[in-house]
């Protein structure tokens, strides 16, 4: 089987990523060549295969192909034809092109986890430095003597934070929704476009669905989020991309709320003598609301259970409040003031 990956990089065979993470965070501070500059040959070989063990264990092709063929097949010293299931390019007919190894840079792999190459200060890039990554911030490099050896010792979760990648700052979008989309809940596509980084730690720009589900009563300012998609960068974790919900006017109802508003507009005589509202619902129903109160024009009629669904319970609703926008007649003769005298008066 040649190299023992596993081994190498101190895990069991079922190890899942978080382990590989782990063990490689651990191994690579140990014998990084600038934290052993009187054994440095030795640790750059070492340094070199904690990489590549990492390179492969966490990419799920290359892990499949070693366990089933070793380090030969994963290098293109591969079985027959017939004798695996992996399709890919043409390679004299066995189907592998697609699975040659590609080693990344140790460099490359250690920034990544790190934001920079080198955190102790030295000059060494191993050899597979690119050379325009970030700089060490000075001789003593981006931690100091006594945060190394904490994270070496298994330290404080400060000082594993401090060696961790940051991340970068959250994207965000408004995200707008008629009433009737926040009455009834919905579904909305959004399409968008990210950098990534392939398998073989190649940049290359990819196309995504995002499927945001929106349920029923939620409010104007309700953030959706996705955990980082945004573009992937060399040592910063993705941004995260967070949609706010928005709320269009609606040329009926206002919300306020868990309740909708609506105005009627009524005759003096009728909000003195009744009315009957008669009001489409935000899901196509028509209400029919008698008033038989006498309405002023600071009443409003209260139909339970009409408004938005409860985001929480969405089985129970707020309410309708009908206001009224009375018209009041722009002069009256004589003989309608009188009789309006005479009937107000009995």
């Amino acid at each position: 089987m040649g190299v023992d990956y596993y081994k190498v990089l101190e895990v069991d065979r079922n190890a899942k990523d978080d382990d590989l993470k782990k063990s490689y965070r651990k191994l690579a501070m140990k014998w990084h060549p600038d934290k052993n500059p009187n054994n440095k040959k030795d640790a750059e070989a070492k340094f070199k295969q904690i990489s590549e063990a990492y390179d492969v264990l966490s990419d799920p092709q290359k892990r499949a192909v070693y366990d089933q063929y070793g380090e030969e097949g994963l290098k293109g010293q591969v079985p027959p034809p017939g004798a695996g299931g992996f399709a890919g390019g043409s390679d004299g007919g066995n189907g592998f092109t697609s699975f040659r190894f590609n080693s990344r840079s140790a460099d490359d792999i250690f920034s990544e986890f790190f934001g920079f190459s080198s955190p102790f200060g030295g000059m060494g890039d191993m050899g597979g430095s690119r050379g325009g990554g970030p700089p060490a911030f000075g001789r003593g490099g981006m931690f100091g003597e006594d945060i190394f050896h904490q994270f070496r010792a298994g330290g404080s979760g400060a000082a594993e934070a401090s060696s961790m990648p940051r991340k970068a700052p959250a994207i965000e979008r408004t995200l707008p929704c008629s009433l009737e989309d926040l009455y009834r809940g919905t579904t909305k596509k959004m399409k968008i476009s990210r950098d990534v980084f392939d398998a073989s730690g190649k940049p290359t720009t990819v196309e995504e669905i995002l499927t945001i589900e929106i349920k029923p009563g939620w409010k104007k300012g309700t953030k959706i989020t996705f955990p980082e998609k945004g573009n992937e960068q060399r040592g910063i974790i993705p941004s995260d991309l967070v949609f706010i919900i928005d709320e269009k006017p609606h040329s009926v109802f206002k919300r306020d709320g868990n309740d909708l508003l609506v105005t009627q507009k009524i005759s003096l005589v009728e909000s003195l003598t009744g009315y009957t509202a008669q009001i489409t619902t935000l899901d196509g129903r028509t209400l029919t609301v008698p008033v038989n109160s006498v309405i002023s024009p600071s009443y409003e009629e209260v139909v339970k259970g009409e408004g938005m669904p409860i985001p929480k319970e969405p089985s129970k609703k707020g309410n309708l409040r009908i206001k009224f926008n009375i018209k009041f007649p722009t002069r009256l003769t004589q003989e309608q003031k009188s009789g309006m005298k005479r009937l107000l008066s009995s």
